[in-house]
């Protein structure tokens, strides 16, 4: 990524025209009668043509400007970034700022443009931009700030974030990325300060929960906020606050299998072995097939065990070892450390069988990546718009698309490194839980041979002891016994009552 604004630097020269005094004059005059098809060509003639610095300048923006309004916002980004890459002596450098702060928006690309601004953000130009309109500074530092997360700058990041003012439509984002930075258990001063920023993450996840319109994908990033909240809960040891967070996300949106999967060990932990197994029952519903869940079949066979239930921990590890031992093979040959990137990419663009179906999908789940994909789709269809339009074999499209070739290339090398550590991760959890099923099954056989030893009979056990309805969390609340059917309105309600097969426990049914 550090090549990236070398990359991006300028727009490849063609032979220079000679210079055209009256060219960037006309292109203006066709830009303000809202001519793009003919000010685009001539104020590229007037940015390669050299000679006054302030014109060429002027040209070069104008240029990007023109694309922006062809409706181009790729090939625009490409012009804005070569002038921001130019410096503050550029004389359109803060409009230029501005544009690809725009573009950004246009596209909403989270792996270019952020780091792109990341770079350009240096103490040389903080007085300068700090002149920019409050928003896009606003969106600068909310930018800049994920970038700073992602690289673990935590200290950074909570400064840039904390800098987004209340007024912005980024606020709300703010707040949650924020309340994830704060919490982090890596964040500089814990443990010793701990409480206190544990206190201030907590207050950023309640803010971006109580944000109202317009914000940028508010109900998004509010159930983000709400896993956030349940996370931070979960790791204090708050297990019933955690669990009340996780199902405050609503059902079938795009983050509730997580919220349902996350549940299930806030319950486990809360001893509420029925509603863990109720959360991972919902997690394992037809409507989830093809879902990546290898840890899920974990906790599962864990409650069992703790519950003494050991028939049901070996029939779920089973199920386990027949669901995800031949995804692991199939795994193997796509894990190399020297695997082309580009090849990696493809694995995860194209709809192919070479990758085990939840793995896949796990993949092109993930938010970077469906943003490569989405930025690659609009370079294309740019490509084809350049070279079929009323540009066409002009120097302006002949360049224009080689541009784009050129930021093609680096997206592809980007989308190809998070495929490739996305794939070794999902091969590395896999070996993890593979690992850890084992571990429990060993340790389910040493606890039935001790049981056989003291001559303890868990079928008569099992048998004296009764189940019972679940508590009702209402009164407008139905009970309905699960017969093996799902059904659409139950998903995300089941709770599971168990017996205890564990001889200290006896007298003890879990309700």
């Amino acid at each position: 990524m550090n090549r990236l604004l070398p990359l991006l630097a300028v727009l490849a020269p063609l032979a220079a025209s000679a210079q055209d005094p009256g060219g960037y004059n006309r292109a203006l005059a066709a830009f303000n009668a809202g001519d793009i098809d003919t000010a685009a060509p001539l104020f590229f003639q007037a940015s390669e043509a050299g000679g006054d610095a302030q014109t060429q300048g002027k040209a070069e923006y104008f240029l990007a400007q023109s694309l922006a309004k062809k409706g181009l916002p790729v090939a625009a980004f490409i012009s804005y970034a070569a002038i921001v890459n130019a410096g503050p002596s550029h004389p359109s450098y803060l409009k230029a700022v501005e544009g690809l702060v725009d573009m950004q928006q246009q596209l909403d690309e989270q792996n270019l443009i952020p780091s792109i601004l990341n770079q350009a953000y240096s103490d040389e130009v903080r007085d300068q931009w700090v002149t920019l309109p409050k928003e896009v500074l606003a969106r600068i530092n909310y930018l800049v700030g994920t970038v700073s997360q992602r690289r673990m700058r935590f200290e950074e990041a909570r400064s840039l974030l904390e800098a987004v003012p209340k007024d912005s439509r980024v606020y709300a984002k703010a707040r949650y990325l924020l309340g994830v930075v704060l919490a982090d258990p890596r964040f500089p001063g814990r443990p010793g300060e701990g409480e206190a920023l544990d206190k201030e993450a907590l207050a950023a996840f309640n803010v971006a929960l109580a944000s109202q319109e317009p914000q940028v994908e508010l109900k998004a990033t509010q159930h983000l906020a709400l896993i956030g909240l349940g996370r931070l809960h979960y790791r204090r040891g708050e297990y019933a606050e955690a669990t009340a967070a996780y199902e405050r996300v609503p059902r079938y949106t795009r983050y509730w299998d997580q919220a349902l999967f996350e549940n299930g060990f806030a319950r486990f932990q809360n001893e509420d072995f029925g509603g863990a197994l109720g959360s991972l029952q919902a997690l394992h519903a037809p409507q989830f097939a093809g879902a990546f869940q290898p840890e899920s079949w974990i906790l599962k066979s864990t409650v069992y065990y703790y519950a003494c239930l050991y028939d049901e921990v070996k029939t779920t590890l089973a199920a386990f070892d027949d669901l995800y031992g031949p995804m692991a093979k199939q795994l193997e040959p796509f894990t190399a450390e020297d695997g082309d990137l580009i090849q990696a990419y493809n694995l995860v663009a194209a709809e192919n069988r070479r990758l085990p179906r939840p793995v896949y999908l796990w993949l092109r789940n993930n938010e970077r990546i469906r943003e490569v994909m989405r930025v690659l789709a609009r370079v294309d269809q740019e490509k084809r718009e350049l070279s079929s339009g009323p540009w066409r074999g002009t120097p302006l499209a002949t360049q224009t698309v080689a541009s784009l070739e050129e930021i093609r290339g680096t997206l592809l090398q980007v989308g190809g490194t998070l495929a490739r550590s996305r794939i070794r991760e999902a091969a590395d959890n896999l070996r993890t839980f593979s690992d850890q099923a084992e571990i429990i099954r060993v340790q389910t056989a040493l606890d039935e041979k001790d049981l056989l030893q003291a001559g303890l009979d868990q079928k008569t056990l099992l048998t004296r002891q009764s189940l019972y309805r679940p508590k009702m969390p209402g009164a407008a609340w139905n009970y309905w016994k699960f017969q093996g059917e799902f059904w659409i309105d139950e998903i995300g309600y089941y709770q599971y009552t168990l017996k205890r097969g564990c001889p200290a426990k006896t007298a003890d049914a879990q309700p």
